[in-house]
C-alpha cells in the first residue's frame, strides 16, 4: 500500500488550491482598481488569456513538448475550456451591475454546488459532514464580504450565477481530464477561451487596443500575473485532489481578497469579517482532515487481504 503517498498527494493538492485562491484573491482586487481606470472585466479576461496562450506556446516551443491529448479526454477538455472562459467573463462582468460583495457571495455558491453534485457525477459517496463543512464555509464567506443587498440588478445576478455554475462545471471537467499533461491542458483550453472572450467583447462593444492597458499598467500587470499563477496552481491542484475538497479550499479566496483590499486600499475590516474569516479557516482545516481520512479509508478498502 502507498497510503502515506496518497495522503501527501492530496495535501499538496489542497495546498495548491489555497495558493491558487490567494493568487485569485489578489487578482480580483487589482481588477477592481483597473475597472476604475476604465478597463472592463471582459477586456482584462481577453488579454490575460492572450498572454497565457503566448507564454504556454513559448514554453512548448522551447521544451519541444507535445500537445497530444487522449481522444477520450477531448469532451472534458472542451467543456473545461468553455466553462473557464465563462467563469472569468461572467464574474468580472457582474460587478458592472452589482456591488462586488453581492457578486462575490453569489459566485461563491459554486463550492456548495460542487459538493452537492459530486456524489451524482463521481463515485464519491455522499457525506453529511462534507455538506455541513461547505455550508459553514459559505456562511463564513458571506460574513467576510458582508453583502449589501440594495439596488440589485437582475443582469448582475444572472451573470454571477452563471459564473458560479460555470465554475462548478470547470472543476468537474478538470477532474475528468485524468492523465492529460499540464501544458496541453493550458494550451488547448486557452485556445478555446480566446475566441469566447473575443466574441463577448464584440457583443458588448468593449474591445480596446493593447495601448489601453497603459491606463493602469501596474494593476493590469498584477491582474494578469495573478491569473497566470492562480490558474496554473488551480490546474495542478485539480490533478491531485477531488473537486469537492478543492472547491472548499477556494472559499479562502474572498478572505484573501478582503485582507489584500485592507492592506492595499485601506478598507476597514470589522469584527463580523474577522469571525467569517475564522469560520472559513476552520472549515478548510476540517476539510483537510476529512480528505486525509477519506484517502486512507479508500486505500484500506482497496488493499488485498493479508
Amino acid at each position: 500500500m502507498h497510503t502515506d503517498g496518497d495522503v501527501s498527494n492530496s495535501q499538496r493538492g489542497i495546498a495548491l488550491a489555497l495558493a491558487s485562491a490567494a493568487a485569485f484573491g489578489t487578482n480580483i482586487v487589482s481588477a477592481q482598481i483597473a475597472g476604475m481606470a476604465g478597463l472592463s472585466g471582459p477586456l482584462l479576461v481577453f488579454y490575460r488569456v492572450f498572454v497565457m496562450l503566448a507564454l504556454v506556446g513559448g514554453v512548448i516551443l522551447l521544451w519541444r513538448s507535445g500537445l497530444s491529448v487522449p481522444r477520450r479526454r477531448w469532451p472534458a477538455l472542451i467543456l473545461f475550456g468553455l466553462s473557464t472562459g465563462l467563469v472569468g467573463s461572467a464574474y468580472l462582468s457582474s460587478v458592472a451591475f452589482l456591488p462586488v460583495t453581492v457578486a462575490a457571495v453569489m459566485f461563491y455558491t459554486f463550492p456548495v454546488l460542487v459538493v452537492l453534485a459530486e456524489p451524482l457525477l463521481t463515485r464519491t459517496r455522499p457525506r453529511l459532514e462534507r455538506i455541513v463543512v461547505i455550508l459553514v464555509a459559505f456562511l463564513g464567506v458571506a460574513m467576510v464580504v458582508g453583502p449589501d443587498w440594495h439596488g440589485l440588478d437582475p443582469r448582475g445576478l444572472a451573470l454571477a450565477l452563471l459564473a458560479s455554475v460555470a465554475a462548478a462545471v470547470q472543476f468537474f471537467a478538470a477532474g475528468a481530464l485524468g492523465e492529460t499533461g499540464t501544458l496541453p491542458k493550458l494550451f488547448w483550453s486557452h485556445l478555446m477561451i480566446l475566441p469566447v472572450t473575443f466574441l463577448i467583447l464584440l457583443l458588448t462593444g468593449g474591445m480596446q487596443p493593447p495601448g489601453a492597458l497603459a491606463l493602469a499598467p501596474i494593476t493590469v500587470l498584477v491582474t494578469i500575473g495573478g491569473y497566470l499563477v492562480g490558474f496554473l496552481w488551480q490546474v495542478l491542484a485539480l490533478a491531485r485532489v477531488a473537486p469537492g475538497p478543492a472547491a472548499l479550499a477556494f472559499c479562502a479566496e474572498p478572505v484573501f481578497a478582503v485582507v489584500i483590499a485592507a492592506a492595499v486600499l485601506g478598507e476597514r475590516v470589522g469584527t463580523l469579517q474577522y469571525a467569517g474569516g475564522g469560520l472559513v479557516v476552520a472549515a478548510i482545516m476540517v476539510n483537510v482532515i476529512l480528505e486525509q481520512k477519506r484517502v486512507r479509508a479508500s486505500k484500506l478498502a482497496l488493499a488485498p487481504p493479508t
